[in-house]
């Protein structure tokens, strides 16, 4: 565990697993952290070395005034690549995560053996635009507290937060040690989201995932994320919001072992 400094910040980062496996790198969900992924590594240690980290801004990365821009975050990835000397690696990331490892995979294709994207959208149209704005003012009324609810609500079905309160609150400590400036300066990034256009750009393999029940990166938008991408396929994890890695481990663990070969 260390701090690594990045132009403009300095990132937490945790490498898990050892030996000369291959590497992959997973990145987190805005007003998340590293530990998102606890439920992913006793699976992902038996094929691969795990070099996760908490995006700027949140977790115990330093929060520097925004905004940012996606450019900027998949920069950041690459440079926790080079300090490790990680000539190249699988790449997945949900939701801002999942973003970034879009821009990551079109940025430097030669990084990159295969993209995970999940729950993401790519692009900023006006309705996704008016949210943001909607929670950026609460948030500067009353901190990051005012997205709590709306979150635990968007990231996890009803079923499983009313049968694992242990875990609600678990997210909810992960939450609230989201920095507001950070969580600001990604939701800069968000705002500017114009990733679509350019996903037939794409050369790495990519495979997306989604949460059946997430409303916060709709089928329709998923859908039309992978007939975009060359090759890409969508893999849809049964009774899973925009967690699908929390609230439906078992199936999304199935999918991701089948995605990896592991």
């Amino acid at each position: 565990m260390s701090l690594i400094s990045v132009p403009g910040s300095k990132l937490f980062a945790k490498v898990d697993g050892g030996g000369e496996k291959p590497w992959i790198v997973i990145s987190n969900s805005l007003a998340a952290d590293h530990t998102m992924w606890d439920r992913q590594i006793d699976l992902l240690t038996q094929k691969y070395r795990v070099l996760r980290y908490d995006t700027r801004g949140h977790g115990k990365s330093e929060a520097p005034e925004g905004p940012y821009s996606f450019d900027m975050l998949a920069s950041d990835a690459i440079a926790l690549m080079d300090y490790h000397s990680i000539r190249k690696a699988t790449f997945m990331g949900l939701s801002l995560g999942g973003a970034t490892a879009l821009a990551a995979g079109l940025k430097r294709p030669d990084r990159f053996e295969r993209i995970v994207c999940c729950d993401v959208r790519a692009d900023a149209p006006e309705p996704f635009l008016k949210g943001w704005a909607e929670r950026e003012a609460a948030v500067d009324k009353d901190g990051i507290q005012a997205v709590v609810e709306g979150n635990l609500e968007r990231w996890l079905v009803k079923s499983y937060r009313d049968a694992n309160p242990d875990v609600v609150k678990e997210t909810t400590e992960m939450i609230l040690r989201t920095s507001a400036t950070g969580w600001k300066g990604c939701v800069g990034a968000l705002r500017g989201l114009d990733l679509l256009r350019q996903l037939p750009d794409m050369k790495p393999p990519t495979v997306y995932v989604l949460g059946a029940e997430d409303m916060g990166a709709p089928y329709d938008a998923m859908k039309a994320m992978t007939a975009a991408t060359p090759g890409a396929w969508l893999a849809i994890i049964p009774n899973a919001a925009h967690f699908p890695n929390v609230d439906n481990t078992p199936a999304f663990n199935a999918a991701l072992a089948s995605i990896l070969g592991i």
